[in-house]
């Protein structure tokens, strides 16, 4: 496979690099360059120091690649990765991408030529990463989440470009009968302010601001009314009038500020969602981003995702995604049996761990957050005889975390080191009883993070490869079109994808997520008889997913 390396170089040119020499061109020549080696190549990888930069101009110019190294992701990973020699990650412009941070593809590509991250050498830290993966007892593993990594950028960029489908109609329209009409800017919809009003009479607090905690609580409490705070579930259990027009004001409220018309002025373009994603925006490598609520589209807005006219949405989400990682990477055979076909927790009850569905999950939940107390700790004591590999597996990464170790993922992330102790603060003065307390404190609570960053990060490597996969079974499948005419992914969350497709590709499309889903557990857990299955709808409608139909607007 051949790797082309691209680096940025002064006055809007690029340096092309792929081992057999280096050619420079103008930035406007790229596009054609891509295509004629993607269109010449066997997959050529492409070598990029950030796939933000690089990859949404060639998009917007009708040019997909097969696969890219994303450096910038690959640096940060390895820098934390415990099987590998750091010693080896130095060098020549180490220090620039030990610091360069996620670029955007709207940021300009001639900087000073002062400025050493505009032009850092790609093939140069690509021959690095590459020598100190290959030097690393785990390179097999290393160099898989590399390529899954950098896949999952081109997917976050590919998402961004084409756009969730978004019917602004639809979406005013909810907004009208939940708020009213839309209010000059600087006021609140009627609505709103109607379920204001009925709180403050209510209250008899003419002058109450209600999206003010301290100022509610004063008033709830000269009604007689022993609260703390305002949140729902504390609300729900007063008995009071005000209960119901102020839990309305908060989901109006919430409505208005997080996904009203504001949101769709700045997010909704040409009738897509297109918000900006952060691959491994999280130290567990799960995607965060960079505005929109893109990872939490709420269910009373989904009913304006809707498909194009001759489109369909495919919905699938995984099962009970981190008990079954959790089954596969501790080899724990007796929990793997009871994940296979189905409902994981109802297969420890029929396989005599527990008596109910709902202590299976108690206990599973508990052992991977750290329960020790209550029914959840009482259940984690059982279970660990039960399914010692697996509960072993996380107690274990727990007690880690407690002496101050890290801890890596199945794939080799690290997590990030515990910081701040009292013996590195002040080395030479003895630690008294107050600092010795807040020190065991601080590595327990570092603990019950490590025990979880084993099972959320391997969680969110199966998520990586089950994306690559995905994205390169719906090139092939959809023609000979661009991006946005073939089947394509336009939402992804953790353990959920969205892919919109032609209608007459979507049961196809829904074979191909099965598939991707499966090929992604045997790269994950190497013949480790875990099964992921899905839930999988073909819908009309984000909002009809899990509904068994489909439904027009």
């Amino acid at each position: 496979m051949t790797r082309i390396a691209l680096s940025r170089l002064p006055g809007e040119r690029v340096a092309v690099s792929d081992g057999s020499g280096a050619v420079e061109l103008a930035r406007e020549e790229l596009p054609d360059l891509v295509a004629e080696r993607e269109a010449r190549d066997d997959e050529p990888r492409w070598v990029w120091d950030d796939t933000a930069r690089w990859y949404p101009p060639l998009l917007a110019a009708g040019v997909r690649v097969a696969r890219c190294q994303d450096l910038r992701l690959g640096h940060d990973l390895l820098r934390r990765a415990p099987a590998l020699d750091q010693a080896l990650m130095d060098g020549p412009d180490a220090d620039v991408w030990d610091r360069l941070r996620p670029g955007g593809p709207s940021e300009a590509v001639l900087f000073s030529v002062d400025d050493r991250a505009e032009h850092l050498r790609a093939d140069v830290e690509d021959a690095r990463q590459l020598r100190a993966v290959a030097a690393s007892p785990e390179s097999g593993r290393l160099g898989l989440l590399l390529a899954a990594e950098s896949a999952g950028a081109l997917v976050a960029a590919e998402m961004t470009y084409a756009g969730l489908p978004w019917r602004v109609d639809v979406h005013e329209r909810l907004l009208v009968e939940r708020l009213g009409p839309r209010p000059p800017r600087g006021a609140r919809p009627a609505l709103l302010e109607a379920a204001a009003d009925e709180v403050r009479s209510l209250l008899e607090a003419p002058r109450l601001n209600p999206d003010s905690q301290p100022e509610l609580v004063n008033a709830l409490r000269r009604q007689g009314l022993a609260v703390t705070d305002t949140r729902a579930s504390t609300l729900r259990r007063l008995e009071h009038p005000v209960v119901e027009p102020l839990l309305r004001h908060k989901q109006l409220a919430h409505l208005w500020t997080t996904n009203g018309w504001e949101w769709i002025d700045q997010w909704v373009r040409d009738g897509r969602f297109r918000p900006s994603y952060q691959p491994a925006g999280s130290t567990t490598g799960r995607w965060s981003s960079n505005g929109g609520g893109a990872l939490s589209v709420p269910v009373q807005v989904r009913t304006a995702a809707v498909a194009d006219e001759g489109w369909r949405l495919v919905v699938a989400d995984v099962a009970q995604l981190e008990p079954r990682v959790l089954a596969g990477m501790s080899g724990d055979r007796a929990l793997a049996a009871a994940a296979r076909g189905g409902d994981l927790y109802q297969g420890m009850v029929e396989a005599g761990a527990v008596a109910s569905r709902n202590e299976a999950k108690l206990g599973l939940l508990g052992a991977m957050y750290g329960a020790t107390t209550g029914q959840s700790g009482r259940l984690v004591a059982g279970l660990t005889r039960r399914y010692p590999q697996a509960f072993g597996l996380v107690e274990e990464a727990a007690r880690a975390g407690e002496r101050g170790e890290g801890v890596r993922t199945l794939l080799g992330r690290g997590c990030p080191p515990i910081s701040g102790a009292w013996d590195q603060e002040s080395p030479d003065a003895p630690p008294d009883e107050e600092s010795l307390a807040r020190e065991a404190s601080r590595r327990r609570a570092y603990g019950r993070f490590t025990r979880n960053f084993v099972v959320q990060g391997t969680g969110a490597e199966w998520a990586l490869c089950w994306l690559a996969d995905l994205r390169g079974r719906l090139w092939r499948l959809g023609g000979n079109g661009p991006l946005e005419q073939r089947p394509h992914l336009v939402f992804f969350l953790h353990d959920e994808v969205v892919v919109h497709t032609p209608t007459h590709l979507a049961e196809a499309v829904a074979a191909d997520v099965e598939a991707a889903a499966a090929t992604a557990g045997r790269l994950v857990f190497r013949g480790a008889a875990v099964d992921f299955p899905l839930s999988v709808s073909v819908v009309a409608s984000y909002a009809d997913a899990g509904k068994g139909g489909s439904a027009t607007p």
